[in-house]
């Protein structure tokens, strides 16, 4: 299970999976990785289903098959839990997916707190907790026999199970927004505690890992090869989510970094009708950067300053612009008031590495490159696509 995904709005690509419908409103997907876990489910319970039951016969693998399939509502429920919760704060929510490693809630752009993004990630395993809550009168007083009573049985500890797994204080678990809510109260500060979530969450990994693997393999103990495989997959699965919670943190950390204005360099605008004498005028030396714009006034090119030196000084008057320039994508110019998460999100709806940017009047003020605001998040130099 994992707690409620960073904040971000796509529209639901096919990869998703197989749509199952809308509950209050929010489309549910059921991942084609599923399938994976209910194929390991049906391996592993079915015969142990077959021992109990030697009369089911074959019919004792549509048990197991039927197990994962309660698991699979569990884990909706625990993502209804998020969802509905989130819709309590009106936070848009634009899907639950269902996947190999339960399931996930992905939410559209919303302002949080750390007080109520404890309520939304803690929603999940109370929903887990209420079920086997729900299913233990049931289970300890015998009502159910047979098959249906050890469904049953198994169903309400897999549901203790899952909220206390999820509990457990580190991301990408749901209880990892408790030490984000923390630190992040404390400190004034998301991105630290998001950072100090990741690593709580590499820390568990770690200890699972040590308790379940090393410390009876040292001891000499035999290992079960299911539970040594399930620990394997869950350790990696912790230990890759806490890392991408460290590595998001660390960027969303540097986005004050991240100005239109601040990162573009010095460019000025020509008509697409100018010529390269016109803009050899205004840039001389290759700089400002010049930014070719059609009539209503919108970036369409940029001048290749190599291209433009390359043209013979007596037809300068008599080439177009346009003949020196390499385009831009369509729509690429910014407000050069731009910057943070709002300039990130409009940048990742533009093609192209290369933007113009425009001040209030629709003037161009700058060039805005792709490599410039990647540098300024990951600190990093980026590498240069270049043109010739």
């Amino acid at each position: 299970m994992s707690s409620p995904s960073a904040p971000h709005h796509h529209a639901a690509p096919k990869k998703d999976g197989i749509p199952l419908g809308k509950i209050a409103g929010i489309p549910v997907y059921l991942a084609y990785s599923w399938f994976l876990i209910a194929a390991f489910t049906v391996i592993v319970y079915g015969p142990a289903v077959l021992i109990q039951f030697p009369g089911l016969g074959i019919g004792a693998y549509f048990v197991a098959f039927g197990y994962a399939l309660l698991l699979a509502f569990s884990v909706l429920v625990h993502e209804l839990a998020h969802a509905l919760s989130a819709k309590a704060f009106k936070w848009p929510t634009d899907r639950i997916v269902l996947n190999l490693w339960g399931g996930h809630t992905q939410f559209q752009n919303f302002t949080s707190s750390p007080g109520r993004a404890v309520v939304v990630a803690m929603a999940g395993p109370a929903s887990n907790f209420i079920l086997a809550g729900a299913l233990a009168p049931f289970v300890f007083g015998g009502v159910f026999e047979g098959v249906i009573e050890m469904l049953a049985n198994i169903l309400m500890w897999a549901n203790f199970l899952i909220g206390i797994f999820n509990v457990l204080p580190g991301t990408p678990l749901d209880g990892g927004r408790l030490v984000e809510s923390a630190v992040w109260k404390a400190t004034g500060s998301q991105e630290k505690g998001a950072i100090a979530a990741g690593w709580s969450g590499r820390g568990i990994a770690v200890a699972l890992f040590i308790w379940f693997i090393a410390l009876p393999f040292f001891s000499g103990s035999r290992l079960d090869l299911n539970l040594t495989l399930i620990t394997v997959l869950v350790c990696g699965f912790l230990w890759v989510g806490a890392s991408s919670s460290i590595q998001h943190g660390k960027l969303r950390s540097r986005l004050y970094l991240v100005s239109a204005a601040g990162l573009a360099d010095p460019a000025v605008g020509i008509p697409n009708t100018a010529t390269v004498a016109d803009a050899l005028a205004l840039a001389p030396g290759g700089t400002p950067a010049v930014v070719i714009c059609g009539p209503d006034g919108k970036p369409q090119g940029v001048l290749n300053p190599g291209a433009a030196a390359a043209v013979p000084p007596q037809v300068h008057s008599t080439t177009p612009v346009t003949a020196v320039a390499h385009p831009l994508a369509a729509g690429a110019y910014v407000p050069e008031w731009s910057k943070g998460q709002e300039l990130i999100q409009y940048l990742a709806k533009l093609d192209g590495g290369e933007y113009a940017v425009v001040d209030h009047n629709g003037y161009v003020t700058g060039l805005l490159r792709q490599e410039a605001v990647v540098t300024a998040i990951t600190g990093k130099e980026a590498r240069r696509s270049g043109r010739a």
